[in-house]
């Protein structure tokens, strides 16, 4: 039997220093059947011709310059040069593991449509890991395993924009590409979460995620925290915000602020809890801050948390669980 063909999209700008072992990585894999379609977002150094070169002496390489500008226009590029029957991300300064692809492919074979293949990530940095990033790979990773993904969706990205793959009728039922929403990547994730795609549980690294102080996500305005929450908000009202419920905002730090703004913005009620006693009382945005307790006095409520300290989200799941409150139904963890 032929092997499916895959199609690896791979947009790069000036990332000269890394898409040549980026390509290896492709090169090296043990699935063979597989086409990578590099497009140049305007790079301004020596990336292009690294790729040509490559190029040249590998048909399935192939390398086109972006449209128009950005990195959701040379995905649109990339995906109108493919034809692969799956569908894969890369970026042009990570690197695969050499059973990448055919390990993502046997679980598409396996499970069918309607699922994703996702992927280990293992962070690298040439000056060594922050311990935010030994965290980041730590909690990915055990969601990754499990296949519980979208279980914390609301936290951080879940799925590692360069390690996912799926069917391409399944990509394009999603909208693939089509939307002009950054951050790009997360804002996908969310889509699959929507279209509801079973994330197929991985025990295996897949992914060596480069980690360098002039990365696009370290950069780049798309990718501010801002950007983040207006997402999650935007999506947590539209899959599961119950407005005959009561909601609650459980933090009033920075983000609990934003979100609050946000929420104002938009007309959407809600009661404002927290345990510092110094704010308890207290008005912000002409909202009332009551104690934590206060969410037993309401009925049913739904509660977005922004409390970032890793103690006190446990702690705060501990009470909630003591209310028989559920996960992703009852108390969602937006830090």
């Amino acid at each position: 039997m032929s092997q499916p063909l895959v199609s690896i999209l791979v947009p790069f700008k000036n990332t000269e220093a890394f898409i040549a072992e980026c390509i290896n990585s492709i090169l090296d894999q043990t699935y063979s059947n597989w086409e990578t379609i590099f497009i140049d977002d305007n790079s301004d150094d020596n990336s292009y011709c690294i790729v040509e070169k490559h190029a040249k002496t590998d048909a399935r390489i192939k390398v086109y310059k972006n449209n128009h500008s950005g990195i959701i226009e040379a995905l649109k590029t990339a995906y109108k040069h493919s034809s692969g029957s799956y569908i894969t991300r890369m970026d042009s300064d990570d690197l695969m593991t050499p059973i990448r692809l055919e390990t993502m492919v046997n679980s598409l074979e396996k499970h069918g449509k309607k699922h994703l293949a996702v992927g280990q990530v293992k962070y690298f940095r040439a000056d060594g890991l922050s311990d935010g990033f030994a965290r980041y790979e730590s909690w990915l990773n055990s969601l990754t395993i499990q296949g519980r993904n979208y279980s914390e969706i609301y936290k951080e990205c879940v799925i590692p924009s360069p390690c996912w793959m799926l069917h391409r009728s399944d990509f394009e039922a999603c909208n693939g590409f089509n939307s002009e929403i950054y951050p790009e990547d997360y804002e996908l994730t969310f889509r699959f979460y929507k279209a509801n795609f079973t994330c197929i549980p991985c025990d295996k690294v897949l992914l060596h995620w480069r980690d360098y102080s002039t990365r696009t996500s370290r950069t780049h305005e798309h990718y501010a925290e801002n950007s983040f929450l207006d997402l999650k908000v935007k999506y947590f009202i539209e899959l599961n915000y119950d407005a005959s419920r009561p909601l609650a905002i459980w933090g009033a730090g920075h983000k609990g602020k934003t979100l609050a703004k946000i929420l104002l913005k938009q007309n959407i009620p809600f009661y404002w809890i927290c345990d510092n006693p110094k704010k308890i009382g207290k008005h912000i945005y002409d909202q009332e801050l009551f104690n934590f307790d206060y969410l037993a006095e309401l009925k049913n409520p739904q509660s977005i948390v922004t409390v970032a300290n890793t103690k006190a989200q446990e702690e705060i799941t501990r009470y909630f669980e003591t209310q028989n409150m559920q996960t992703m139904i009852d108390y969602f963890f937006f830090c």
